[in-house]
Parts: C-alpha cells; sequence; structure tokens
C-alpha cells in the first residue's frame, strides 16, 4: 500500500501527469487545481442531492473532470482527452433541461434550496476555473476542447441550479437591483 505523502512536493514543485517536475505555483498546475475544486464543490452538490436525474448528471461530469484534469495535466501525454463528445453531452443536457425551466426572463440570485446554492457555489468555481484555463491557454498549448468544455459546464450547473428549485417548487430569486 503506497503512502499517503512522498514529501516529492515539499520543496514547492509536483508531478504532472507526464512525469515533468513544475511549480506547485505554475499555471498549469493553477488550472487542473481549479478543476480538483470544482469536482469537490460538484461533489459537495451531490451530497446534498435526492434527485436521481440530477445526480445521474452531477456523477458523469465529476467523471469527466478527470478526464479534464488529465488533458489539462499532461499536454504530451498519452492521457484521455476531452472531446467534441464531452461538450456535446454538456450542449444536450442544457437543452434538455431549459425544455422543463423555461426561458431565464430576469437576473437570479444564487439561491432557493440547498441543492440549487450548492450547484451555484460550483458553477462560480467552474467559472475561476475556466479563467485559469484561458489564462494557460495564453502561456502553454492546451487541448483544443478544454475551453469549450468548461464553459458549457458553467451553463450546465446553472440550469441544474434553476432545475433543483422547480422540481422542489421553489422559485428562483430574482435580482431587483
Amino acid at each position: 500500500m503506497p503512502a499517503y505523502y512522498t514529501r516529492g512536493g515539499d520543496k514547492g514543485e509536483t508531478y504532472v501527469c507526464d512525469r515533468q517536475r513544475a511549480s506547485k505555483a505554475g499555471l498549469r498546475v493553477a488550472a487542473y487545481g481549479d478543476v480538483d475544486e470544482l469536482n469537490a464543490a460538484i461533489g459537495l452538490a451531490r451530497a446534498a442531492c435526492k434527485d436521481k436525474e440530477i445526480g445521474s448528471i452531477l456523477k458523469r461530469v465529476q467523471g469527466e473532470l478527470f478526464v479534464l484534469g488529465a488533458d489539462l495535466s499532461a499536454p504530451g501525454g498519452k492521457v484521455p482527452r476531452i472531446t467534441v463528445t464531452h461538450v456535446k453531452g454538456l450542449e444536450d443536457g442544457i437543452n434538455r433541461i431549459a425544455k422543463v425551466i423555461g426561458p431565464l426572463r430576469h437576473f437570479i440570485l444564487p439561491a432557493g434550496t440547498e441543492l440549487a446554492a450548492r450547484l451555484h457555489l460550483a458553477r462560480a468555481v467552474c467559472r475561476r476555473a475556466e479563467r485559469d484555463i484561458v489564462v494557460l491557454t495564453e502561456k502553454e498549448k492546451i487541448g483544443n476542447q478544454v475551453v469549450p468544455y468548461i464553459n458549457r459546464l458553467s451553463s450546465l450547473l446553472f440550469v441544474l441550479a434553476r432545475l433543483a428549485n422547480k422540481k422542489a417548487k421553489v422559485k428562483d430569486v430574482e435580482w431587483s437591483g
């Protein structure tokens, strides 16, 4: 059984998937670290989820986020990659949910049920991950479907939050600024 610690990162470096050393403060490590945090936020939402449909979607996304993390970690390595099929899967989910929740007519606050609030938090973490990934693209090459995927994922999390409220018969909280 491997140890839970290696001391390998004690000097501020870590191994990325292609077995190269990288600074823990580097753009690539920050980007896949954000994806890891996003996965944890989605796990937190799943912990509050009693709805089978939403839970199933979130579980699938968590698996895809492992693929996204690998894709970011090893740009030249032989790891799974985010593909057009992953992006299309998110788009199909958004379109299916949009038919149920209807159009958005007002800005809404990230509120409602506990599940909806957790999904909104995951969406905000997703947007931060997207910003850091875009910064990474300005310096290094990444997979061509990574940015579209993370962009669609934030939209999926938004419609899932609205769906959670609708299924619980809780109205979205409109912003009245």
